[in-house]
């Protein structure tokens, strides 16, 4: 009895985690990103199989052994998991699968970018998780002597630019916001 109380307790818990992993920023996955899954609790034999880089395909899918098209697009990681360790316990392949998805930053064709103007180097930087502006601006080698970080232009998905004062420094998260993948940043002269 107080084995099954532990694994319910230890369950719950696994759960908690993840469902606090999923709401805590995590980047929906598109075709193209290439992601690592590691799994346990399954066979040795076959924990090699499973286990490595995928790419998700054009169609949003993955190819997963035993189960086959696994639908990836538009999930975070963590609800992949989920929907990975769902999968293989209803067709009865495994009992308690422990599968693990993140995103692989490996590889230049789809690492997820930001682009970046008016800043010693222009052009594209890798996106990661949590990035700011300023830090965003930094990683571009800072801006340039000519230019304002006054009105540090933020244009995100095609709509109008938001426009944001980091003179002041950064840390104050009304200012200084989080970048997400494909932002352009223009630091104006």
């Amino acid at each position: 009895m107080k084995h099954v109380l532990l694994c319910l307790i230890v369950s719950a818990s696994l759960v908690s985690l993840r469902s606090a992993q999923a709401q805590s920023g995590e980047l929906p996955l598109r075709p193209g990103d290439r992601i690592t899954i590691t799994v346990g609790a399954i066979p040795d034999n076959e924990v090699a199989q499973i286990r490595g880089v995928y790419t998700v395909s054009d169609s949003g899918t993955i190819n997963l052994l035993h189960i086959g098209q696994v639908r990836a697009s538009g999930l975070k990681p963590s609800a992949l998991q989920l929907s990975i360790e769902e999968t293989y316990r209803s067709r009865e392949i495994y009992t308690r699968p422990n599968v693990l998805v993140s995103i692989d930053s490996v590889g230049d064709a789809t690492m997820r970018q930001v682009t970046i103007t008016g800043v010693n180097k222009p052009g594209a930087v890798p996106f990661k998780q949590n990035m700011t502006l300023s830090q965003a601006i930094m990683t571009a080698g800072g801006p340039t002597p000519f230019a304002s970080m006054r009105k540090v232009k933020l244009i995100r998905a095609g709509r109008a630019p938001t426009v944001h004062n980091l003179s002041s420094g950064s840390g104050n998260p009304s200012v200084d916001v989080q970048v997400q993948p494909d932002d352009q940043i223009i630091v104006p002269e």
